[in-house]
């Protein structure tokens, strides 16, 4: 919108074309959803609080968790209007790569926000049945596939990149749809299993938000992308100012959510977040970094697979309690070294992301 308005403006003036660079508006697009959060928040948490909208703990959850019942939750709307506002602000508004992104996130969080409503208004400690949950997650993740592969306009954007390998380039065709579907749906999963204790989920995010904005960046500049010998996705820098986006919205809430915390996100916030990193790591092609920049959310996913197999087919369980942040608070550590110690992998493993931009 201001880009819009920056072009105009440029013709009377030239020191508005400033905002025609990408990395501008990309650290404008972290401080706008930044300060949104930061100014939003005590209010929201306030409105939040006397609407009773408040955190139910099961009854079969760690003992910790007791002293948390009745936290303001569904806080993860507070994200999504710092994105959506910040976007729209600093995005070039006629990039399609901007609205899938954008439209992606929001319908993951209304699918969510229905959830949580069902669970915390209607008091339904079920909440949206699993299977609707799902359908609705998959009808918007085939759809954005489906959007995305016959939008496509070079080869590039179709096709599987292998990390660490630069002649390792896989054509998908349309087993991309495929892939871009399970990618999108699974990391949403993902991030909403890991929302689990203050902090734990929205930093990992933040940071592989982070990471993905440089992914963005350097695959929509033609330059770059060619010495990095990346593929290079026309138009798809602008979801640089996207992820920046959710890093500023990010750590906004973190502000409010960090231990012990304030509000929280709820799946309104999980699964829209998961879902914004799953499509952003589709349309610039990396797929695989996701996987590993994203090694949490991997390993809180595969704890509840591993866990729910093991005890079907054995009568067994493998962890105190799934997801495995729960098995380590059983074991006696304390909430803020588990949730630093994760802080800490991710960061490990956003560093490993980032070399393979140059170990190839």
């Amino acid at each position: 919108m201001l880009l819009m308005l920056s072009e105009y403006l440029s013709q009377y003036y030239s020191g508005f074309s400033v905002f025609q660079y990408l990395t501008l508006r990309a650290i404008l697009g972290v401080m706008t959803a930044l300060g949104i959060a930061l100014l939003v928040g005590p209010t929201m948490i306030r409105h939040l609080s006397f609407r009773q909208i408040g955190q139910v703990v099961r009854n079969d959850g760690p003992e910790s968790h007791f002293s948390k019942s009745g936290t303001p939750t569904m806080g993860g709307s507070l994200i999504l209007v710092a994105i959506a506002v910040s976007t729209l602000l600093w995005a070039d508004l006629a990039n399609r790569y901007v609205w899938v992104a954008l439209l992606v996130t929001l319908s993951f969080g209304l699918i969510g926000f229905v959830d949580d409503y069902i669970k915390l208004v209607k008091q339904d400690p079920k909440g949206l049945l699993s299977r609707y949950k799902y359908f609705w997650q998959s009808v918007v993740g085939v759809l954005a596939a489906i959007l995305l592969y016959y939008t496509a306009v070079v080869p590039a954007e179709t096709e599987l990149i292998v990390p660490f390998f630069k002649d390792i380039v896989i054509p998908l065709g349309a087993w991309y749809m495929l892939l871009a579907y399970f990618v999108i749906v699974g990391s949403s999963n993902a991030v909403n299993l890991t929302d689990g204790l203050d902090g734990l989920a929205i930093m990992p995010t933040v940071m592989v938000a982070a990471a993905l904005a440089i992914f963005a960046y350097a695959a929509g500049h033609f330059e770059f992308a060619r010495y990095l010998q990346i593929p290079h996705i026309p138009g798809a820098g602008e979801l640089t100012v996207f992820c920046a986006a959710m890093v500023g919205a990010g750590l906004g809430f973190l502000w409010f959510n960090t231990y012990p915390a304030q509000v929280f996100m709820g799946d309104v916030g999980a699964l829209a977040l998961g879902a914004a990193l799953g499509c952003v790591a589709v349309m610039v092609r990396q797929e695989l970094v996701l996987l590993i920049m994203g090694g949490v959310f991997v390993i809180e996913t595969l704890s509840v697979m591993i866990q729910v197999a093991s005890y079907k087919l054995r009568g067994k369980r493998v962890f105190l309690m799934a997801p495995i942040h729960h098995h380590y608070e059983l074991k006696g550590w304390p909430e803020p070294r588990i949730i630093v110690r994760f802080w800490i992998i991710t960061v490990f493993l956003v560093l490993v992301g980032l070399a393979t931009l140059k170990i190839r």
